[in-house]
């Protein structure tokens, strides 16, 4: 279910259910319990928490998914991590995909089916439900199961991709798919997942092991530049976040140099949110705004070396140590959260819940047992956020392992329930024994209530494109994009109403309207909302239009969130007018926003000769301030190393600037570094 929990925190409880369970007590499951356990609960002002489901329909419940009917998708963990631990495998045909329901709408779940079983998907940690196709990332494969004939069985197994795991049942590898609002599968593997493969074989029997060559024997994936994707250093390193076409082509690496970012989420303007997993007992989890083509800092991002292999000027407190955030080239944390295990992921795009919670992250902490949101704000370039318990338990055995939004924006809890559970141990070893709840999270009084589906007409369907639940939106997307100008009018009202998500993902299917596509665009980056300014830039990256052409004229836009957009989209560029058009953007950096230094930084990615060199022409002299000194800290042009050597001799620098400067030497080679040390070692000119 989960990564190393920060061990010495919950040792105590630990060791008192191991004994609970090595006596055989059996006390912690049934509905007696559970309604014992739902009484310790704390959830936020004006919410209720309800008990949905719970053993025997599911136990150790890994991840989660909600379809459009409201029913919940659960993989389960009976058998975690029982390809080497001593327990072994305690579900002999393997662990089960469940599908749990309430038929008569009391918020609690009647019917339980199995859709899948079988041992490759032992303790699967992300399921993804889209229509009859459903996407399970069970390391090292990503399947996807097929319900051909509407029975609720799966009866298809393919392969869609690999990963280079060590061992089988590994926490650190693939994880959860989601559907964004661009059409298009966006995903993440921690750092054990190493390579991402193609497979040599798509179709495979529904059930069985699968061979080393069916594992091993696929193609490399590749990024669009060609360089191979995996965890190497050329470029990338550890954990990813990746976005692809539905059928798994066009790969994208959205950023890199994580360690175990265990989920991911996507909202309605394209932006992505991740947790990731410090090194134990380091006080670092953190949530990750994930700007596109960044380095996040878990290793050196030349060398690979760990955090703590002493750096110059690194930082004094190790939460922030950690993630090299010292360094140029990585991109800062939206929240650190101190320990934990860091779970699921989703972002709240419902109206039942309160407005604190409405349009932000929500995220499970198995460690400190909570679910929390974290309010964003627009900090510059990037995002400050805060940090508001939805639900918390007082209870040791209260895990919560996913989250996911109901069609009638209620919130899904899966609680894999159990003393300790992470670092390759849980508490509760014996079948018979194991627990696993699922909690419904809405406002005192709420009943379920599931909104009719009608995708015949475009009305219907962009009534459901409007829907918090993920594959609701998914049918939607899909019905709505075949019907193409026929749906335009519909669309069109969404377009020109006033809710900014709503609009966000309109914008996304009139824009792919033969014919439709600049026009859309292009008063997508005249609205008056940024949000919807960023989402039209992603979306003008995304179909090809003239980027030059189309962002220009964003490189004075007031919003540095925009401006920022910009700078990612220059990157790769060919275009002899990219140059003069970053150089821009680098001169409207104040010195203090370090989201935008990276975003330059992103967008200059293997230009920087060409890139600083507008800069200094545009500049002049007058890159010497604290905002041009950032732009050349930044840097690893030619002309880099001469201009550091100015800053650190001169007399105006401080100590701590001349050991920031000194590290930026550390990413940049060549005869011209050569030089420019040998001059601060001699002292010549």
């Amino acid at each position: 279910m989960n990564h190393h929990l920060a061990r010495r925190s919950f040792l105590a409880s630990a060791v008192v259910a191991l004994s609970l369970v090595a006596h055989g007590d059996a006390t912690r499951s049934g509905p007696g319990n559970a309604k014992a356990q739902l009484a310790r609960m704390k959830v936020a002002d004006g919410l209720e928490v309800g008990l949905f489901g719970l053993e025997p329909m599911v136990v150790n419940p890994a991840d989660m998914d909600v379809d459009h009917r409201g029913r919940v998708w659960v993989t389960e963990g009976a058998n975690y991590r029982s390809s080497f631990q001593k327990w072994g495998v305690l579900r002999p045909d393997g662990d089960r995909i469940q599908i749990l329901e309430d038929t008569d709408g009391d918020g609690i779940a009647d019917k339980a089916k199995t859709f899948y079983q079988d041992l490759s998907i032992n303790t699967a940690l992300g399921i993804c439900v889209l229509g009859n196709k459903v996407i399970v990332s069970s390391a090292p494969y990503i399947f996807v199961l097929t319900d051909t004939d509407g029975d609720d069985v799966a009866d298809k197994r393919e392969l869609l991709f690999t990963t280079d795991v060590g061992q089988a049942d590994h926490d650190h590898a693939a994880h959860a798919f989601v559907f964004g609002p661009d059409g298009k599968l966006y995903f993440n593997c921690g750092n054990a997942g190493r390579v991402l493969r193609r497979p040599v074989q798509k179709d495979l029997p529904l059930h069985g092991k699968l061979t080393k060559e069916q594992i091993e024997g696929g193609t490399l994936v590749k990024d669009a530049s060609g360089r191979e994707i995996s965890d190497k250093g050329r470029p990338y390193r550890q954990g990813m976040a990746f976005r692809c076409d539905i059928d798994g082509s066009n790969v994208e690496v959205l950023g890199h140099n994580f360690r175990n970012n265990y989920e991911l989420a996507v909202d309605s303007f394209g932006t992505v949110w991740q947790s990731d997993n410090d090194d134990d007992g380091n006080q670092g989890v953190r949530i990750n705004y994930v700007m596109e083509g960044g380095n996040f800092g878990y290793s050196d991002e030349m060398t690979g070396a760990g955090w703590g292999q002493k750096r110059t000027g690194w930082e004094s407190e190790v939460p922030k140590r950690h993630w090299h955030l010292n360094d140029p080239g990585v991109v800062p944390n939206f929240v650190q959260t101190g320990a934990g295990a860091p779970t699921g992921i989703a972002v709240y795009e419902g109206d039942l819940l309160p407005a604190v919670f409405r349009g932000q992250v929500v995220h499970c902490d198995a460690g400190p047992r909570v679910v929390r949101a974290y309010p964003a704000t627009q900090d510059g370039a990037g995002y400050a956020g805060t940090v508001t318990d939805i639900l918390t338990s007082a209870d040791d055995w209260f895990r919560p392992s996913d989250v996911a939004v109901g069609p009638d924006g209620a919130l899904f809890v899966a609680d894999w329930n159990d003393s300790g559970v992470g670092g390759h141990s849980m508490a509760d070893q014996k079948l018979e024994t194991m627990t696993g709840r699922i909690y419904r999270v809405a406002p005192k009084g709420n009943r379920p209530a599931v909104p009719k589906l009608d995708l015949k007409s475009a009305k219907g369907a962009v009534a459901a494109l409007r829907s918090p639940n993920h594959e609701t939106r998914y049918l939607a997307w899909n019905a709505l994009h075949e019907m193409g100008g026929k749906a335009s009018k519909e669309l069109k009202k969404v377009w020109n109403g006033t809710e900014p998500r709503q609009r966000a993902r309109a914008l996304q299917l009139l824009a792919r309207i033969k014919g439709n596509e600049l026009k859309q665009v292009s008063a997508a980056l005249k609205d008056t909302d940024s949000d919807i300014r960023v989402a039209g830039l992603r979306l003008a990256r995304e179909l090809g239009l003239d980027l030059i052409a189309v962002a220009g004229p964003l490189v004075d836009d007031p919003s540095p969130q925009v401006r920022r957009e910009v700078a990612l989209a220059l990157r790769g560029s060919s275009a002899p007018a990219a140059p003069a058009l970053w150089a821009k953007l680098a001169a409207r950096h104040d010195g203090k926003d370090r989201w935008y230094l990276e975003a330059l930084g992103i967008g200059a990615d293997r230009q920087w000769d060409a890139y600083l060199g507008a800069y200094l022409a545009a500049v002049g002299d007058r890159w010497d301030t604290p905002a041009g000194r950032d732009v050349v800290w930044r840097s690893r042009s030619k002309q880099t190393p001469a201009l550091l050597v100015k800053m650190i001799t001169d007399k105006k620098t401080t100590e701590p600037e001349k050991q920031r400067y000194l590290r930026a030497f550390d990413f940049i080679n060549g005869p011209e570094k050569d030089a420019a040390l040998l001059q601060l070692l001699t002292g010549t000119n």
